[in-house]
């Protein structure tokens, strides 16, 4: 094992970021060990990734090392639902060109972000790697997590069949941090319950809804802390797995997610649980046994992550 903390040797390597504005890739470029390399990326304006010519193009003339593809359509759970058509279409589209494209130009290296959503619904916890298309997908992210599959398994399918070619997917549990989206339209439950609570106090509102009983219980990850995981896997590819899940290996209830904000905030009402509400799976934990073999963990607490991401929130943040 290749403790975090050992010296190694780094090659400096020309790396290609798919999603220059996500979430992930805004934490990707400002990591400080990945500014050992040459990282570079695009927005869907400056490269669009449904677009396959567009993309081989792109490739051809950049000449990347190592392809990280890590940008998507993403949204919440209403979003999901509401739009199945778009996630699935959009998120295929972009994988199979950014995959087809870099084997076509002879790219060895490729870095898939995959979801946890592609793991089957209410299946047994915490979520093994081998458990990948073993049972029923949730239906509130259904599109979503098709798109994601496919591109997984297109992943591996290169690697097994054309020798040389290292063709790796990483599945990280659920994340926030800075760069999230803090719309009620399209953002996911942490930065969703970081502007409701945050508002509620600016307001005085005394009640605010949490949809479902509040049991059901979520792995959420520091972006930042991704973004060092990634660095980590670019200096040690060769001997990362092929697919492995990246996160904390615990998880909390979405009570004890509200009572955290709320402490962060400094928001002092009182909760309601709305049970006309969807709540999605569970529990979606990720087994990190493989991550913890390779000599990888993160380093935010969840109250550390959540005052950086409020931070963001109340200084940085542009959005509607």
């Amino acid at each position: 094992m290749n403790p975090q903390n050992q010296d190694i040797t780094i090659k400096r390597l020309n790396i290609y970021v798919t999603a220059k504005n996500g979430l992930v890739g805004k934490n990707l470029l400002e990591n400080e060990d990945l500014k050992n390399h040459n990282v570079f990326a695009t927005s869907h304006g400056e490269l669009d990734l449904t677009d396959y010519n567009a993309v081989k193009a792109f490739l051809n003339e950049k000449k990347p090392e190592i392809v990280i593809h890590c940008a998507g359509l993403v949204g919440g759970i209403q979003a999901n639902i509401n739009r199945p058509y778009e996630f699935f279409l959009n998120n295929v589209l972009m994988g199979i060109n950014v995959v087809r494209a870099s084997y076509e130009l002879g790219i060895k290296k490729f870095l898939n972000l995959s979801s946890s959503c592609s793991y089957p619904r209410n299946y047994k916890q915490p979520l093994k790697e081998e458990y990948v298309l073993q049972g029923e997908l949730e239906p509130t992210n259904e599109g979503y997590a098709l798109a994601k599959l496919s591109i997984l398994k297109m992943c591996e399918y290169i690697s097994r069949q054309f020798e040389g070619y290292q063709y790796k997917t990483l599945i990280p549990c659920n994340l926030y941090g800075r760069f999230d989206k803090f719309s009620p339209k399209n953002s996911h439950m942490i930065p969703s319950v970081i502007r409701k609570l945050h508002e509620a106090k600016e307001q005085g509102v005394n009640n605010v809804d949490i949809w479902g009983d509040g049991k059901a219980r979520r792995e959420f990850m520091y972006a930042g802390d991704l973004a060092d995981g990634i660095s980590y896997c670019i200096n040690n590819f060769d001997r990362m797995p092929a697919l492995m899940n990246i996160g904390l290996g615990y998880d909390y209830t979405v009570d004890e997610y509200y009572e955290t904000i709320a402490k962060v905030v400094g928001y002092s009402g009182k909760f309601n649980h709305d049970l006309t509400k969807p709540a999605g799976m569970k529990q979606k934990l990720v087994d990190i046994s493989r991550q913890t073999e390779f000599g990888w963990k993160p380093k935010h607490t969840l109250e550390e992550g959540i005052i950086k991401t409020y931070d963001y929130f109340l200084n940085e943040y542009k959005g509607e």
